[in-house]
C-alpha cells in the first residue's frame, strides 16, 4: 500500500547519464521531473568510487568522447565543474619488446608507422579520411529520432525524406559505408594495412562492449561507433574527465538541479503502474508512489518489460521480441590500486623509464597484439570461458588527473574481453577470483613489476555489473550494436522513437537510438519526443 503521494510531469527511472541528461532537457523546458536512482550516487556506470582509501577508481565506465557537444552547450556542463582532460594516445606493446604508439599528432603517428611499414604510413591517412567521411555520413542519424518506415503519414515520411537528404552530400562513400555496416572488422582493417599489431589494435574497437569476435560480420560497425567522437573540435580524440566519470555525471546533476529537477538517491523501483494502457506513475520498493504524466526508463529494455512490467501489461508479441533482444555480456572490470607506475618491457628497451615512459602512458593501452590474437580470446568466450589471454583496453587516470590518487601512487583501469555471463562451469562468484588472477598475469608479461606493485583490486565480473550497476547481463551498451538492433529497430522493430506499447512509457537509455557508451544522445533526442508530446 502506498504511503505517500507525489506527483509530478515526467519521473526518471535510473539515475545513469542518460536518465539525468533527459531529467535535465525536461526541467529546462518547463516541466517538472524527478529521476529515481537506486544506488548512493548518481552515475550508474559513469562513477567514480572511492573503493580503497585515497584511490579513486572509474569503476565501470573510464573515458569519454562520443559526447555530444551540443548536451554540453545546452546543459553548461563546464559552468557545473566538467572538464575533460585529453588522453595522449594508444600505446600497444608487444612481447618481443616492441610496441606501436598511436600519438593524438598525425605527424607523429606516422613516423611510428613509418617504422613499422611504409606502405602502412601511407594508408593509415587515407584510412582516417575514409574513416571520417563515414563518421560524418552516419553523426547526423546520432541526432535523429528514427522515424517508422512502416508508416505513410505525412510527418513521418518527411522525417524518411530528411534522413535519405543527409546521406546526399556522402554519395561517394554510401558504397563503403554499405560495406562496412556488413563486414567484420577483421576484414576491414585487412583491405588496409599488412602490420598485425596496427590490424590487431584498430580491429579491437568493434569488439567492444559486444559479444563478436573481430572476424564477426557486423562489428566493423562497432568500430565506426567509437570512431565519431570528438573533443573541443578534435575528431577521434578520447578525455578523460577531471574527478573520474563522476565529473561529468555530478556536472549534468548539478545542471538539472539547477533547471529544476529532483533528484532522489536510494529510491529503488519497483514497478511501473500502468492503468488502463497508460503509464501513470512508480511505485518504489518501500511502498512510496509517485504519480507522473510520463514516466521514462533509463535502464534496459530487459529490465524496464521483463521486472518492472506486469506480464499481463504487454501483449504477448512485444514480450517475444524483448526475450529475443540480444543483451548478451560480454566484458568485465579490473580496477588497481598501484604503489608506483608499471614498467612496460616495451618502454624500457626503448630506454623510455620515469618520466619518459609517462607521454606513452597518458593515454590507452591496449593489449591487441594482432586479430588472431582478439579472435583466439573471443573463442574462449564462445564456449562459455572467460579469455585466458584477453583483450584489455587500459587507462591510468592519475597520470591524466593526479587527484585520483595519492602522490606517487597511481589507478589503473582495465577494461577486459571476453567474460561471458552466462559460464559453461561454475558461477561468477566461484570464478571471479580466477578471472582477475588471469588479467593480472596476462598484463604481468608486459609489464613484469605490475604485481609487486599492487596494494588493492576491484574485479567486476558480468554478474557484478548486473547486481551492483543494474546492467542486464553486464552488458555495457543495454544490447548489442548489431545491424538488426540498430536505428529503428532498437530495442524492436515498431519501437525506434522512444516511445513503447505503453502510452506514457518512455524509454531513454542506452537500450534506445542511437545506443551504448558516454554519449547521451538517448537521453537529449528522447526529452525531446517528449516535451513535443506533451506539448
Amino acid at each position: 500500500m502506498s504511503t505517500k503521494s507525489n506527483r509530478y510531469d515526467a519521473v526518471v527511472i535510473g539515475g545513469g547519464h542518460n536518465g539525468l541528461i533527459c531529467a535535465a532537457y525536461l526541467a529546462r523546458a518547463g516541466h517538472s521531473v524527478v529521476v529515481l536512482e537506486r544506488r548512493h550516487l548518481v552515475g550508474g556506470a559513469a562513477v567514480t568510487e572511492e573503493i580503497y582509501p585515497g584511490f579513486k577508481y572509474t569503476v565501470c565506465a573510464y573515458v569519454v568522447s562520443l559526447l555530444r557537444p551540443q548536451i554540453i552547450s545546452d546543459l553548461e556542463l563546464p559552468r557545473f565543474g566538467f572538464e575533460l582532460l585529453p588522453l595522449n594516445g594508444t600505446l600497444t606493446p608487444l612481447l618481443n619488446g616492441d610496441n606501436l604508439m598511436r600519438w593524438h599528432d598525425a605527424g607523429d603517428t606516422r613516423l611510428e608507422l613509418m617504422r613499422h611499414s611504409p606502405r602502412d604510413a601511407e594508408a593509415y591517412e587515407q584510412y582516417g579520411q575514409l574513416m571520417h567521411h563515414l563518421a560524418m555520413a552516419v553523426r547526423p542519424i546520432l541526432s535523429t529520432v528514427p522515424p517508422d518506415p512502416t508508416s505513410l503519414a505525412p510527418g513521418n515520411l518527411l522525417a524518411l525524406w530528411r534522413v535519405a537528404r543527409k546521406f546526399t552530400g556522402h554519395g561517394d562513400h554510401l558504397y563503403d559505408l554499405a560495406k562496412l555496416m556488413t563486414m567484420s572488422s577483421a576484414d576491414f582493417v585487412e583491405q588496409w594495412f599488412e602490420t598485425p599489431v596496427l590490424q590487431g589494435t584498430l580491429s579491437a574497437s568493434g569488439i567492444i562492449g559486444t559479444f563478436l569476435g573481430p572476424r564477426s560480420p557486423g562489428s566493423a560497425y562497432v568500430m565506426l561507433h567509437h570512431y565519431m567522437g570528438e573533443i573541443d573540435g578534435q575528431f577521434r580524440a578520447w578525455g578523460f574527465p577531471r574527478g573520474g566519470m563522476s565529473g561529468l555525471s555530478e556536472a549534468i546533476a548539478g545542471s538539472a538541479r539547477t533547471l529544476g529537477a529532483t533528484i532522489r538517491t536510494e529510491a529503488p523501483i519497483a514497478k511501473i503502474l500502468v492503468d488502463d494502457g497508460q503509464a501513470t506513475g512508480v511505485v518504489l520498493e518501500n511502498g512510496e508512489e509517485i504519480r507522473a504524466r510520463v514516466v521514462v526508463s533509463s535502464v534496459d529494455p530487459k529490465l524496464t518489460f521483463e521486472r518492472l512490467i506486469e506480464p499481463d501489461q504487454l501483449d504477448a508479441g512485444f514480450r517475444t521480441q524483448i526475450a529475443r533482444y540480444k543483451i548478451r555480456g560480454s566484458s568485465g572490470k579490473v580496477n588497481l590500486a598501484l604503489d608506483a607506475l608499471p614498467e612496460f618491457t616495451c618502454l624500457n628497451e626503448m630506454g623510455k623509464r620515469g618520466r619518459d615512459a609517462v607521454p606513452y602512458l597518458a593515454g590507452s593501452i591496449s593489449i591487441s597484439p594482432s586479430i588472431d590474437y582478439l579472435e583466439h580470446a573471443y573463442d574462449d568466450a564462445k564456449y562459455g570461458h572467460f579469455s585466458r589471454r584477453p583483450y584489455m583496453d587500459i587507462v591510468i587516470p592519475s597520470l591524466i588527473d593526479p587527484d585520483m590518487a595519492p602522490p606517487g601512487k597511481h589507478v589503473m583501469s582495465i577494461f577486459v574481453q571476453y567474460a561471458p555471463y552466462e559460464l559453461a562451469q561454475g558461477t561468477w562468484e566461484e570464478q571471479r577470483d580466477a578471472f582477475g588472477d588471469t588479467v593480472i598475469e596476462t598484463l604481468a608479461e608486459y609489464a613484469p613489476n605490475l604485481k609487486e606493485i599492487i596494494l588493492h583490486r576491484q574485479v567486476l565480473t558480468p554478474w557484478d555489473l548486473e547486481r551492483k550497476i543494474g546492467l542486464t547481463q553486464g552488458n555495457i551498451f543495454h544490447g548489442e550494436l548489431s545491424l538488426e538492433q540498430l536505428f529503428f529497430l532498437r530495442p524492436v522493430p515498431g519501437y525506434g522513437s522512444f516511445t513503447t506499447p505503453i502510452d506514457r512509457l518512455y524509454l531513454c537509455g542506452s537500450g534506445a537510438h542511437p545506443g551504448g557508451g558516454v554519449m547521451g544522445a538517448p537521453g537529449q533526442l528522447a526529452a525531446q519526443r517528449i516535451i513535443r508530446d506533451l506539448s
